[in-house]
């Protein structure tokens, strides 16, 4: 096959880029000074934001970009290097301005405009990326947790903790204290970022003085850390071994077409069971129960689109699951998934499908490739989180 020379115009993308380094610029200054930029009530920039505010987010949005690039860089040059034509990566910016908290953004993508011919390629393309992200998070990770600013830095964001009840600047969780109800009753809202196990191999062999380990529900705050979770949780997110993502195509390197589709229904299926549950209940009264068995049933008919062209066998998966989760919630009724997966399963099993595309080669890759598959297995286990996200009220 004759290469193609792939001209792609780099002006999209370069415009993405600087749009993504300004949404995550300032969705980085909103997380570390814990406020809006946006005063919607007079229509103009909050007073606190000022040059140097504001520049505080480059501390969040670089490193962030800088391992996002790395991630799709090395699937771009490893396609090139097999000359497969392939786009430069697209960034999508996220911001919600003043209407929610965001990241910044939604990641990156390339576009692979043409068919691999291998297992190899397929191999070679699809781990590249996640490693390559992988090492650079590892890298903001360190520097975060090496340079740990003192338990005082919370209360230059938050100087209102020191005249809520319960505050105590010595304690070993001091924002749990100073988030509890104020002296007017009012509930918190909090949202807390859950620690993957790497994160906590992290605190016990990087940070010197354990003091100043940020709480769950303050590691926002702190931009490097903040950084190295959000390319940590894409990189988990990509490495699941199911369809297109990139830990299918490690995965269908490993294993091959057949034994491949087959374990990736088994995985789907458990992603989706444990995503769902707790989310109907049979204890529910029996006329709501039935509205909402119904409007579930058919979410989970549409999730289960690309594992059959039959709409009985997918409707069967479908009461198939809702069998399991009802029997587990009768003989464990406190049982609870983390419903927040659901919509990137729809979009997983709708859209993007769950079995692998053959290539026209087939031959085995070699031992140092299956190495590396399960090294990024490995990785997987270490960046990922059943529930990334606790939300929790406090004073209800």
């Amino acid at each position: 096959m004759r290469y193609r020379k792939h001209k792609s115009k780099g002006g999209i993308h370069l415009l993405l880029f600087v749009i993504t380094l300004v949404t995550t610029t300032f969705a980085g200054a909103e997380w570390i000074h814990g406020k809006p930029i946006l005063d919607w009530s007079n229509g103009s920039i909050s007073d606190w934001v000022n040059s140097r505010t504001l520049s505080d987010g480059f501390h969040y949005s670089i490193p962030l970009l800088l391992a996002l690039s790395f991630h799709e860089f090395g699937h771009y040059f490893t396609a090139r290097y097999y000359r497969i034509r392939v786009t430069l990566p697209y960034y999508l910016p996220f911001w919600f301005f003043d209407l929610s908290s965001s990241i910044g953004t939604m990641g990156a993508f390339i576009r692979i405009k043409e068919r691999m011919r291998s297992r190899k390629q397929f191999f070679d393309v699809g781990i590249a990326g996640p490693l390559a992200g992988f090492i650079v998070g590892l890298g903001i990770l360190y520097y975060g947790y090496t340079h740990l600013p003192p338990r005082s830095y919370v209360l230059d964001i938050h100087p209102e903790y020191k005249e809520m009840p319960g505050y105590q600047i010595y304690g070993d969780d001091y924002s749990k204290y100073a988030y509890e109800a104020d002296s007017t009753g009012t509930p918190k809202l909090l949202v807390s970022l859950q620690k993957p196990l790497l994160f906590l191999l992290a605190e016990r062999y990087w940070v010197k003085d354990s003091s100043r380990i940020p709480d769950t529900r303050e590691m926002m705050h702190y931009p490097y850390l903040l950084a190295a979770y959000i390319v940590m949780l894409f990189t988990a997110l990509n490495l699941i071994p199911i369809g297109q993502l990139d830990g299918g195509h490690i995965l269908y390197g490993l294993l091959g077409p057949k034994l491949f589709n087959r374990t990736a229904v088994v995985l789907f299926y458990g992603f989706l069971y444990y995503a769902g549950l707790g989310l109907v209940s049979p204890y529910t009264p029996f006329p709501r129960l039935l509205i909402h068995l119904t409007l579930y049933v058919y979410f989970l008919y549409l999730c289960f689109y690309s594992t059959s062209p039959f709409p009985m066998h997918r409707l069967t998966l479908a009461l198939s699951v809702v069998f399991l989760q009802f029997a587990t919630l009768w003989l464990f009724p406190q049982a609870e998934g983390y419903s927040g997966w659901l919509v990137f399963i729809f979009i997983l099993g709708r859209f993007l499908g769950i079995y692998h595309p053959t290539a026209y080669m087939e031959a085995p890759i070699g031992r140092g490739r299956q190495l590396l598959g399960w090294l990024s297995l490995l990785i997987l286990l270490l960046c990922f989180l059943p529930a990334p996200f606790n939300i929790e009220v406090i004073g209800e």
